[in-house]
């Protein structure tokens, strides 16, 4: 897998800090089609820019609507009136339901020749109770695949009929879309919901925007509404778009689990947003919120604890996603009810959180509409083949999931998919969360690293990783196994097999307790060939990860900084003259008895480095973000003593 197809997040140890959330997806294509609906020239502020967004702005673009950007998120819309310029067009619309939906809509009672078609999995999204309430008023809507499913061919049509029913139970999309196109045809409608109405903020919401735009529904009950004749849209002149509720709720989950505060600013009590009551759930859970006009706030419970849940989530059902991760820090069983309108948004969501905390070690149980969530009786930690989490290209999925890093770590795959709502999700979490932090020791052989990085974790109280004792176990393993140390393939399946583990200063390989043999130069030696090898290096990679774990890690080695902890927070190149290092070995080896020549040590050693330096995998240089360190005329103490005082400087205790 390329690089750019995931993100590692390191294990992390809290959160807190504050956001700024971009403005709703939900509120930000209502405003976009009533702006191009309506009459007058609508400005458009804090504009969430995301690919529903895009989807939505290059339609109206296509329809003849004029739209200008006057600032990074606000936009100029140029209303048509209720009467679109272009009559004929060909649409792509991605997997944007809220651009799909309400667009179908609008443009069924507008007498155009129209085809709507979006990505695969659009296609997959039902519709058709969409069609079928605009077909009682006369639209003409064809099929263009699978019937009941996108694509569309909408052509013009004698619109007539004072009543429509909808299904309520499977999407609000379709209500929000069949409301928000009444007033084009100039009659009253009432619309009789079928069925219980789910996520019914989302309608509230559609009802706060089609009001700011001049058109007053009467909601005579949750199952039927009337649209007056003779309303038409308005143009407001400027709109502001709240901050998206639903992405807050990552944030506040992230100050529950981490400690926090967390702060979100962008929208408050005051929202039109049902996702705020996302806050409601938390507290349940035990958290402490505090809300503001436009501001909310989370911290840990004053036990450090979450406890678990039983809650029907019908009111906030994208919010509610967040809350199936959190279960795994909380106490107890965590159910979530209410919860059908998952199974077709951008995916099976039931199926694909119930799939993905299974890796986590989440005992889970799925129905129709409810998810069961039993944390792992004892704290997960992921495994090089149970690690990643995949996203189901769906951006709550991604976004959810990051929660899960709080004290283990996690992979991402293809995280870019969270362009869908807030491109820069990863930059934000980051901000407000601290990772278990790194001190990254590289440097040459015998330069001191080893035992500069033992001292600087004992410190601390820090994790001591010796990556280098890695290599030389497995050096000691193949000689056990009768592996070839030329046999790449075979020394990274011995390398992704051999259990390793530091107690202190021991280290055991196969529950064997490791000797002078692991220092020897013949080991030594052999650790520096197989290190050469990419397959052997990344094979390793996750052992060395793994070994981050609060509350921090000190390690040492050739590639610690650039390659296994690229984000450490301080990265030191210990290095010394040859002549310093092959004087310490000698030291070294004659007062554990072994025998030692210095002049053979000093030519052993130049000829290391400049095997190391010259290598293609992992080549021994210091990394441009790393500090020099010299300890030629050093000695341990002070060299150990610098360390912590650079470690002090660039990361003060909280």
């Amino acid at each position: 897998m390329d690089q750019t197809e995931y993100i590692d997040l390191p294990p992390l140890m809290s959160a807190s800090g504050t956001i700024v959330l971009p403005g709703s997806k939900s509120i930000s294509n209502r405003v976009l089609l009533l702006a191009a609906l309506s009459d007058g020239v609508t400005e458009v502020r804090d504009l969430l820019h995301s690919d529903d967004t895009e989807r939505m702005l290059d339609a109206l673009r296509i329809l003849g609507i004029a739209v200008e950007q006057i600032e990074a998120n606000a936009y100029k819309i140029t209303g048509c009136g209720g009467n679109f310029p272009v009559k004929e067009a060909e649409l792509f619309l991605g997997n944007a339901g809220t651009a799909f939906r309400p667009l179908t809509a609008a443009l069924a009672l507008s007498g155009g020749n129209y085809r709507l078609s979006g990505v695969a999995r659009m296609h997959e999204r039902p519709i058709g109770d969409l069609v079928d309430a605009l077909r009682q008023l006369g639209a003409n809507i064809t099929y263009l695949g699978n019937e009941g499913f996108p694509p569309l061919q909408i052509s013009p049509s004698v619109l007539a009929g004072d009543t429509v029913e909808v299904r309520g139970d499977v999407s609000s999309q379709f209500l929000t879309g069949l409301l928000m196109a009444l007033p084009l045809i100039g009659q009253t409608v009432r619309v009789e919901v079928l069925g219980e109405l789910i996520s019914k903020p989302y309608i509230e919401i559609t009802l706060a925007m089609m009001a700011r735009f001049g058109v007053d529904v009467v909601k005579q009950d949750e199952q039927n509404f009337f649209v007056f004749g003779g309303r038409r849209y308005k143009s407001p002149g400027t709109i502001h778009v709240e901050g998206d509720a639903s992405s807050a709720s990552y944030f506040l989950a992230a100050g529950a689990i981490g400690g926090g505060p967390v702060r979100v600013n962008g929208v408050g009590k005051n929202s039109v947003q049902g996702d705020v009551r996302f806050a409601e759930a938390l507290e349940k859970m035990g958290a402490q919120v505090v809300m503001g006009d436009n501001w909310m706030e989370a911290k840990a419970p004053e036990s450090g604890k979450l406890n678990a849940i039983d809650l029907d989530c019908n009111h906030i059902p994208d919010a509610a996603m967040t809350l199936a991760v959190a279960a795994l820090y909380a106490e107890g069983t965590t159910i979530l009810r209410n919860i059908a309108s998952w199974r077709v948004k951008e995916t099976d969501r039931i199926y694909a959180m119930a799939t993905e905390l299974r890796k986590v070690g989440a005992t889970i149980e799925e129905g129709a509409d409810f998810i069961r969530i039993t944390p792992p009786a004892i704290s997960y930690k992921p495994q090089a083949t149970g690690s990643s989490i995949d996203t189901y290209d769906d951006h709550r999925m991604a976004m959810c999931f990051s929660l899960a890093a709080f004290g283990h770590g996690v992979r991402i795959n293809d995280p870019h998919c969270v362009a869908k709502t807030f491109p820069d999700y990863f930059s934000a979490f980051a901000s407000v969360t601290r990772a278990v932090p790194v001190i990254a020791i590289d440097g040459p052989s015998a330069s001191g690293k080893g035992t500069v990085a033992q001292r600087v974790a004992d410190s601390l109280g820090f994790h001591y990783l010796d990556s280098g004792a890695l290599y030389r176990l497995l050096a000691l393993a193949a000689t056990r196994d009768s592996v070839s140390l030329d046999d790449e393939r075979a020394l990274a399946d011995l390398a992704g097999r051999m259990n390793v583990e530091f107690r202190g200063v021991q280290i055991w390989l196969d529950d064997v307790l490791m000797g002078d043999e692991l220092r020897g130069e013949a080991c030594a030696a052999a650790a520096s060939k197989v290190a050469a090898l990419p397959k052997v290096r990344a094979a390793l990679l996750d052992k060395q990860r793994s070994s981050r774990l609060a509350p921090g890690l000190v390690t040492d080695g050739r590639d610690m900084g650039s390659v296994v902890f690229p984000d450490a927070a301080l990265k030191i190149f210990l290095t010394a003259s040859a002549e310093a290092r092959a004087e310490r070995r000698y030291k070294q080896l004659k007062e554990k008895g072994m025998d030692a020549n210095i002049a053979v040590l000093l030519q052993d050693i130049r000829a290391r480095d400049e095997r190391d330096s010259n290598r293609s995998a992992a080549p021994l240089q210091q990394s441009p973000d790393a500090s020099l360190l010299d300890t030629t005329a050093l000695n341990i103490e002070q060299a150990v003593e610098s360390v912590l005082i650079a470690y002090r400087e660039k990361c003060p205790a909280p």
